[in-house]
């Protein structure tokens, strides 16, 4: 599933101004300016120029100088709703687990810009104040999919709750480690963390990576050769 991001290197690292889209020019220039000047001092009228566009540009691409840090999330969440939408019964903990890497494998494709938002949002309260909402929408999303799923009566809502919690902090603990440079292979330490957060709610101990595994593909390579790497992959799901 393609995402649309922004890159953006340090002081213009790795980008080719002169090909960049307007986006990617308001974008980069934002992100130098706040660098130099700190998210408050820099203004929307500064991020036009130092882009070369004018203010309609602006606000043809977002819609405030915090969208220019937060782009995607709308788009983001539409992407879980649907992969979620798509499970059935017997699928909704491999859904919600699929759904969560899916966030994961945003941030890490947008590389340097993540840990620089990051750094931004760690230091700015009214951006901190942002991040914290989209988490909100993030944990009720995955809340009332999961009350959906458990179908349950009383119970159901609280349990849903601590469930939706639990994803969303066993997400936010994998991408910090990445964030701060501390994790080699966070796809890896999410699957782990979501193997434990299932392993606490679902039914008789049932989790999305137990049972059989079936690989269905067309090789020109003698069997022999192939099932070492079948087995490994097994052995890693």
């Amino acid at each position: 599933m393609v995402l649309s991001t922004i890159r953006v290197g340090k002081s213009g690292e790795g980008t080719n101004v002169s090909k960049a889209s307007p986006r990617d020019r308001l974008a980069q220039a934002a992100f130098e300016l706040f660098d130099e000047r700190g998210y408050e001092q820099a203004t929307i009228d500064d991020i036009t120029e130092r882009a070369g566009v004018g203010r309609t540009t602006f606000f043809r691409h977002f819609r405030s100088k915090e969208d220019v840090i937060f782009p995607d999330h709308d788009r983001l969440l539409e992407q879980i709703r649907e992969r979620l939408r798509t499970s059935g019964h017997g699928t909704a903990l491999a859904a919600v687990s699929d759904a969560v890497r899916l966030v994961l494998l945003h941030y890490l494709d947008e590389g340097d810009l993540a840990r620089r938002r990051y750094a931004l949002t760690s230091s700015v309260p009214a951006l901190r104040a942002r991040e914290i909402a989209t988490v909100a929408r993030y944990q009720r999303l995955f809340r009332e999919f999961i009350a959906g799923w458990m179908e349950q009566a009383e119970p159901a809502p609280l349990r849903a709750e601590l469930m939706a919690a639990s994803v969303v902090a066993a997400h936010n603990h994998v991408l910090r480690r990445w964030l701060r440079g501390e994790s080699p292979d966070p796809v890896r330490e999410l699957d782990d963390a979501m193997q434990e957060v299932i392993g606490l709610f679902a039914p008789d101990g049932t989790t999305a990576g137990t049972g059989t595994t079936i690989v269905a593909f067309r090789s020109t390579a003698d069997i022999d050769a192939l099932l070492p790497a079948l087995r490994q992959v097994i052995t890693q799901r």
